[in-house]
């Protein structure tokens, strides 16, 4: 009879949905002319974070990676397509980018020309600025941008505690956000940038409950960018990412052999009691 209630319990265990703890989430925010404007609270996000792991497959378990599109090079850089998974393939970072649009688009570089996604629209480099320079990042098609979150370098999905991005010309309050969803893909909340005309705006979120961030989504102002927006839009371009080292989510496996762990544990005490 023991025994079938430890089972029991057992079986109850491993039938419970993983769900995540609904913690406090910490936000760095900041909105500035230049990169000076926002630097002290990118700097912040980033001590909270732990420290810069490098590009490399596989996981460290704490700590930070980062995002800034500079190093991409010209082969996948405007006015040529950007590959949505180069950094978990190319350049193992951990994640893999999604759009209902018709895809990614890197800014060139100077030497190139059409900086700041000139190609799209000439008046773009006017309204645009980097932090760290000299490229920019955007979906097509669309505002939106998905970042799925891999161990790097491999196809096991993962998770991480916190998410922040760099926003150029966000205009409009509200228009701007990052919205965080679990594992199970409940959200975890929808923030939004400061705006900053023509400068540049900094959100992050960190949660310190043992949240697990599965997925991001990105709105980047309240269209896309074209060559012929509407002049009621507020058109919004990326430039830095930053986000906490991305961990292993536990297989079933694991949860077979921690229900069993249990079940051990419970019948080994009434036997000794």
């Amino acid at each position: 009879m023991q025994f079938t209630k430890y089972a029991l319990l057992a079986s109850t265990l491993l039938l419970l949905p993983i769900r995540d703890v609904r913690g406090a989430a910490v936000t760095f925010s900041a909105a500035g002319a230049n990169p000076a404007g926002i630097q002290t609270t990118v700097d912040a996000f980033r001590t909270a974070l732990g420290t810069l792991n490098p590009n490399v497959v596989g996981s460290f378990g704490s700590g930070r990676r980062e995002i800034n599109w500079d190093g991409v090079p010209d082969m996948f850089s405007a006015p040529n397509l950007f590959p949505p998974n180069f950094f978990n393939v190319n350049s193992p970072r951990g994640t893999v980018f999604s759009t209902p649009g018709s895809g990614f688009e890197v800014s060139s570089t100077a030497a190139v020309g059409n900086i700041e996604f000139d190609n799209i629209n000439p008046t773009y480099s006017a309204a645009f600025q980097t932090f760290s320079p000299q490229r920019l990042f955007t979906a097509l098609g669309s505002n939106i941008t998905d970042v799925n979150f891999f161990v790097p370098g491999t196809t096991t999905a993962s998770f991480t505690n916190a998410f922040g991005a760099v926003f150029t010309d966000v205009d409009l309050a509200n228009s701007t956000s990052i919205q965080l969803f679990d594992l199970n893909n409940n959200s975890l909340g929808t923030f939004f940038a400061q705006t900053a005309n023509n400068g540049l705006s900094f959100l992050g979120v960190q949660f310190n409950a043992g949240e697990r961030i599965g997925r991001v989504r990105i709105t980047s102002g309240s269209g896309a960018l074209g060559p012929n927006e509407s002049p009621t839009f507020d058109v919004v371009a990326m430039d830095d990412f930053i986000y906490g080292e991305t961990a292993n989510v536990p297989e079933p496996g694991t949860l077979v052999l921690l229900a069993g762990g249990m079940l051990a544990c419970g019948l080994f005490r009434r036997r000794r009691t």
